[in-house]
């Protein structure tokens, strides 16, 4: 015998998404910051890093290497003065601190490797540290 099931268009999760998702677009405009985008290459003895920190001073950006964890930040300024008879219809820029955190596969060596900051592209070349080979124990 078959049975009837009576469909809840409510109920579905994925009408819920629709109108929960509906007005994320304003908030996520209003307060969140935009992530670091990175583009990561690998050569035979470093790693290349491309981040774009569009709008940020190069004295404003810290990169720290611990083992094989990259973490790139910084601190978004707005400059912005409002002159007299002006007002301001929108502001999306964000002003505050960004950061991205990855880890990569193998070591890195943080005295041989460099950063460069040029034209709003953090460029990281984090050197590879050499694989020590492993030794044999005499048996006693």
């Amino acid at each position: 015998m078959n049975t009837l099931q009576v469909y809840d268009p409510f109920a579905d999760a994925a009408f819920d998404d629709i109108f929960r998702g509906f007005f994320k677009p304003v908030r996520a405009l209003r307060d969140a910051p935009a992530p670091i985008k990175v583009d990561v290459t690998e050569k035979p003895e470093a790693y290349v890093v491309h981040a774009e920190i569009p709008g940020v001073k190069k004295e404003d950006i810290q990169v720290t290497v611990e083992g094989n964890q990259v973490t790139i930040a910084a601190e978004v300024k707005r400059t912005t003065e409002q002159k007299e008879g002006e007002r301001v219809l929108r502001s999306e820029r964000y002003a505050g601190a960004v950061f991205r955190s990855f880890v990569l596969p193998a070591e890195l060596d943080e005295n041989a490797s460099q950063a460069k900051y040029d034209g709003g592209v953090l460029e990281l070349t984090l050197a590879k540290k050499p694989q020590v080979a492993g030794r044999k124990l005499a048996v006693q």
